[in-house]
């Protein structure tokens, strides 16, 4: 018992400095985004609790829109939509014109839950841009997609689990388009050593930080040809997939 009360006031110890030394780190830095109890600022670079942050706004709208006007993200928000069973949303937005995103999505009408729109916001300020202008010299202008919202099972498997797909905390993409009209697709160009290889593995890596799960051509032939990026409401307690 001796022995017990001694472990446990150790962990107690070695949890309180860490929180210290983790404090201590973040204000010397200037990076509260470092630090999981502070609020979440889509303007931010990306911290180690940024990831974790995104997916809990799958369960708060208003925290999420609160974080989206704060960015100065213009977007539009959808009709709540039922599907019966496990599908549907409450929560979805639809990207408007203007404010700091200047990547298009194609087809334009794309709509996805709020936590996702906030996450495509960093990837693209943070992750997209950047690996663009560092590898081609030259920023995306539109990333193509399969879409978002689909109500049904994962691979449409009967008595499979729910996709995330069906409550619109999924998004699937399938190719980029840099401002002077080079297209980069997974389908084509994943493979290889090349410059849009390399862009397209650089993105992947760098969602990982912001979604709770990031599929490509690497996990399986279902995904030969698009990037799965959801916010899975799992990943809240640190259970991610990047692959």
């Amino acid at each position: 018992m001796k022995a017990l009360r001694h472990l446990t006031g150790a962990i107690v110890v070695t949890a309180l400095l860490l929180t210290l030394a983790l404090l201590a780190y973040a204000m010397l830095r200037n990076r509260p985004q470092d630090l999981p109890w502070t609020q979440l600022d889509l303007g931010q670079p990306i911290g180690m609790f940024t990831g974790r942050k995104l997916t809990a706004l799958t369960e708060d709208f208003p925290a999420c829109r609160a974080a989206l006007d704060k960015a100065g993200v213009r977007y539009t928000v959808l009709p709540e939509r039922s599907g019966g069973e496990a599908c549907g949303y409450r929560d979805g937005v639809r990207f408007a014109a203007g404010g700091p995103r200047r990547i298009g999505f194609a087809p334009s009408d794309l709509g996805v839950s709020c936590s996702v729109a906030a996450a495509l916001a960093v990837w693209e300020w943070n992750v997209v841009q950047p690996a663009a202008q560092r590898i081609f010299g030259q920023r995306v202008a539109e990333i193509e997609h399969f879409g978002s919202y689909n109500c049904r099972r994962m691979y449409n498997r009967e008595g499979a689990s729910w996709s995330e797909h069906a409550t619109a905390d999924a998004v699937d993409i399938a190719a980029f388009r840099l401002a002077d009209g080079t297209r980069i697709t997974l389908v084509g160009d994943w493979a290889g050593e090349g410059k849009k290889a390399q862009f397209l593995r650089a993105v992947r890596d760098g969602g990982c930080d912001l979604f709770a799960t990031v599929l490509s051509p690497d996990y399986n032939e279902a995904h030969r040809d698009h990037f799965h990026l959801d916010q899975a409401e799992r990943g809240r307690m640190g259970w991610r997939a990047c692959r």
